[in-house]
């Protein structure tokens, strides 16, 4: 492993020096590819402390509707594999955070995982998020992840069980994903005692930081969760601004939005 691909694991977790980062997720190319890259720069601008970019598929299993309606979209817009590459190495050129990669295993596949690692690596991706391949069955992505300095974050759902938790969290490279319910994706009212018990299990298992997704959406989430994790995913609630805002206030609202997250974490 070379020594920028080194700084890469490294990258990701500083994010946990100093903060418990907000990592937003945004669909690649969603609404538009204009609106998209505009929308990271200023989620970017409003502390995100690293970017979670959605990789298009045709039947994203642990998406919700908002997110799936994305994908959809993007596909309908001729947003492939090679295009969120593109898209991302341009992103790369103009903020300075982790991006993260979060899409399915079959478009890996066609493209072959060391021509997506190695592309990816070029792009200035630090890590990524395959849903559908779970440690027991992500050998040879983790050895070619490895191969390239390719960081490798595992799921956590609350149904996990304490010995796999260890396993998740000793596989995951940087961090690993706690799911907060099971389920798929999308904003959620309020944070359910079964998922604070969840994360306190975690805590007394992982060695290494783990993030919270699926659901948060609002800063009281945060706030309610943030000693017991050490840092927050929102997509579905960011995915809903972008489709319901103008194409010229998408950003600035998706700013206010993740501003007001980034201070509920502080």
């Amino acid at each position: 492993m070379t020594q920028s691909t080194r700084r890469r694991h490294h990258e990701l977790t500083d994010i946990f020096a100093d903060a418990r980062p907000v990592i937003p997720f945004i669909t690649a190319g969603y609404p538009t590819k204009r609106v998209f890259q505009d929308t990271i720069r200023a989620a970017v601008d409003a502390g995100a402390g690293a970017v979670e970019i959605g990789m298009p598929f045709s039947d994203p299993l642990a998406d919700g509707p908002a997110i799936q309606l994305s994908s959809q979209v993007a596909l309908e817009h001729g947003i492939d594999l090679p295009e969120v590459l593109k898209l991302t190495e341009d992103l790369r050129r103009h903020i300075d955070v982790p991006l993260i990669l979060m899409g399915y295993l079959n478009p890996l596949m066609q493209m072959g995982f060391e021509r997506f690692a190695r592309r990816a690596v070029d792009a200035g991706v630090s890590g990524t998020i395959i849903p559908d391949c779970p440690v027991g069955e992500a050998k040879e992505w983790r050895a070619v992840s490895r191969d390239h300095g390719l960081a490798n974050i595992f799921l956590i759902a609350p149904t996990t069980t304490d010995e796999r938790i260890a396993v998740i969290d000793r596989a995951s490279t940087a961090f690993s994903y706690c799911v907060s319910v099971a389920g798929v994706t999308g904003a959620r009212g309020d944070v359910a005692a079964s998922t604070r018990k969840f994360l306190q299990r975690v805590a007394a298992i992982a060695k290494k930081p783990y993030v919270v997704g699926f659901g948060i959406s609002a800063p009281r989430h945060i706030k309610e969760l943030k000693h017991l994790a050490h840092g927050f995913v929102v997509g579905s609630a960011l995915v809903r601004i972008l489709r319901d805002e103008p194409a010229k206030m998408a950003p600035l609202e998706a700013h206010r939005f993740i501003r007001s997250l980034v201070r509920a974490a502080k």
